[in-house]
């Protein structure tokens, strides 16, 4: 059965990931979905909702730097692009980064990198927060569709599949988020 979390309840949707389940929350743009990246079983259920091959990986937001840090090899990113990033959050930027060893392998599919973005849309880092760390954020939609804008939408996609809904304004942008690449600074997708 869906569960329907507003802003006030973060801390029992927060339980909700914690327990392994699957939340549709909104992001800058589109609403995603969302568990616990280092809960297998969880990161599984969710691509199953996607009906999205499991290659793909997704990426992690975050509320601050220090909830993605461990991810990054940071000793490979250069310098002057770690500024451009560190200038470019909290915002909508989306980084791929050289991967460190604590990355699962099933969090970034046959990608040899991941992509992070430290949020400033206030209802995301604030579950973020409430979590207490980064979570997996792929657009609410199986594979193929449309992304959803509206709760509704997530609603009609995936019915009582999904554990739970947080329910809560997307950030006004027209477009997901500029990907950009860490080791060079080049723009992935605009």
């Amino acid at each position: 059965m869906l569960r329907r979390f507003n802003i006030d309840e973060l801390a029992a949707a927060a339980t909700l990931l914690h327990q392994g389940g699957v939340l549709a929350y909104p992001t800058e743009a589109v609403f995603g979905l969302g568990c616990d990246p280092l809960d297998r079983i969880a990161f599984e259920r969710l691509f199953a909702l996607k009906r999205r091959p499991s290659t793909q990986g997704v990426l992690l937001i975050a509320a601050d730097f220090a909830q993605v840090e461990r991810y990054i090899e940071l000793a490979a990113v250069p310098a002057g692009v770690m500024q451009q990033v560190r200038a470019s959050w909290p915002g909508p930027s989306t980084w791929i980064f050289p991967r460190s060893v604590q990355v699962p392998g099933w969090i970034a599919g046959a990608h040899p990198g991941i992509a992070l973005r430290v949020t400033a849309h206030a209802p995301a880092a604030a579950l973020c927060r409430a979590f207490g760390g980064a979570l997996v954020s792929t657009s609410a939609n199986p594979h193929g569709q449309p992304p959803a804008r509206s709760v509704q939408t997530v609603a009609t996609y995936f019915d009582d599949e999904l554990d739970g809904l947080l329910d809560a304004p997307l950030g006004g942008l027209a477009s997901p988020t500029v990907i950009r690449d860490a080791l060079s600074g080049a723009i992935i997708r605009g």
